[in-house]
């Protein structure tokens, strides 16, 4: 599960990452208000801890700004403004909820927890694509039924694709989404799509998993050519 940080505290901000990553996390961050919104918008992330006093655009406005573009992912604020007006304006634009500095670890991750599981109370179960569906909580994946074994990274590409079925995704992203910490090579995609192609594609004949010339790939219903 993914988590960006946007925190320009740079100790804080590494100490957050070492100790979420032991929590099981992938964490990814980001250092101003900038940075911060433009890894919200293109990133698939669990949740988002967010500072408010940020260089280049603060956490209010890019709170607010994710909010307006319908961005729903939860987001802790996480600050050493702890007053009154500065927690209701949070809330306001748009976080889930709000914790001052300095905080308890004990407590940040409990809260963490606690959103992941609000956030996946609404969130759809499952994924489908035609008859591929994607268990997204149990890392399951099945085409017309029948399971099929795939490893974590074909699970994060399909997953990916099957979130914006029907769209261009392209390979940056599948690599961003697969391959956080070490995204360089498109021939990862290549080789995790091709790989996938004869798992969910030609074992059940079908054609769902498409090219998108100069772009990347798209998932999409193929049940209609039946």
């Amino acid at each position: 599960m993914r988590i960006l940080v946007v925190e320009d505290e740079v100790d804080l901000a590494h100490t957050l990452h070492t100790g979420l990553t032991a929590e099981g996390y992938s964490v990814d961050l980001a250092h101003d208000g900038r940075q911060g919104l433009w890894m919200a918008r293109t990133g698939e992330y669990a949740l988002v801890v967010l500072d408010l006093m940020l260089p280049g655009l603060n956490g209010y406005k890019v709170c607010a700004q994710l909010r307006r573009e319908g961005n729903a992912t939860p987001i802790l604020v996480l600050t050493a403004k702890d007053g009154d007006w500065d927690q209701a304006e949070a809330l306001d634009t748009g976080a889930d909820d709000y914790l001052a500095k300095p905080f308890s670890y004990v407590v940040l991750v409990a809260r963490l927890r606690a959103l992941v599981r609000r956030a996946a109370a609404v969130a759809p179960p499952v994924l489908a694509v035609g008859d591929l569906s994607l268990d997204v909580a149990g890392r399951v994946c099945r085409r017309a039924g029948a399971r099929v074994e795939l490893t974590p990274r074909e699970f994060a590409v399909l997953e990916l694709l099957a979130r914006r079925a029907g769209q261009a995704v392209s390979k940056s992203d599948l690599l961003y989404h697969a391959w956080p910490d070490e995204a360089l090579d498109p021939n990862l995609v290549e080789a995790r799509v091709s790989a996938l192609r004869k798992k969910v594609d030609a074992a059940f004949h079908r054609q769902s998993l498409q090219t998108v010339r100069g772009t990347g790939y798209r998932l999409v219903d193929d049940r209609e050519r039946d």
